[in-house]
């Protein structure tokens, strides 16, 4: 499986429900403040994960030790790779010492890692955040959610004009 899509499906999945339930009750009863709250609920879901549950940590754990394990694979024993921290992403900093050749070639062959966004030699070109794209994933979750429960709505108040 896809680290990138082990780390994010809970975050998708907490903003889904948090979407889906408070939009029945905020619907019906025509109210903002219960997505509010669900959307804040969601948020910090998607921060639990990443942190205190140590999602990210596994994340960065798999992700090293599959880029070590290619690396042995082509025998660069002087080469390590390392996500780039502070805060965590998910571009693949390269660092050792190693021809103009394999400089390009190893760049190209770890951005294909499962999970890594791009491979590069420097530290300062950071990326995204990966807490960023969490929150992101629980936001668009949220909002399918509040689809699906607007949807169910509309579908319960044309039913309901029916009486027979």
């Amino acid at each position: 499986m896809n680290p990138l899509l082990a780390y994010l499906w809970p975050c998708l999945a907490a903003g889904l429900l948090a979407g889906g339930i408070s939009g029945l009750f905020a619907f019906r009863r025509k109210r903002w403040s219960p997505l509010i709250i669900a959307a804040l609920l969601a948020i910090a879901a998607a921060a639990a994960w990443h942190g205190p549950v140590g999602a990210a940590d596994r994340f960065r754990a798999t992700i090293e030790r599959q880029a070590r394990e290619a690396l042995d694979n082509y025998e660069m024993a002087k080469v390590t790779a390392h996500l780039h921290r502070a805060p965590l992403t998910r571009r693949l900093v390269l660092v050792g010492r190693v021809d103009d050749w394999q400089t390009g070639e190893l760049v190209r062959l770890f951005s294909q890692l499962p999970g890594v966004s791009r491979a590069t030699w420097s530290e300062r070109d950071a990326g995204l955040p990966l807490i960023v794209e969490a929150v992101a994933a629980a936001i668009g979750g949220f909002l399918l959610g509040l689809l699906l429960a607007y949807l169910l709505e509309l579908r319960r108040r044309y039913n309901a004009q029916w009486t027979w």
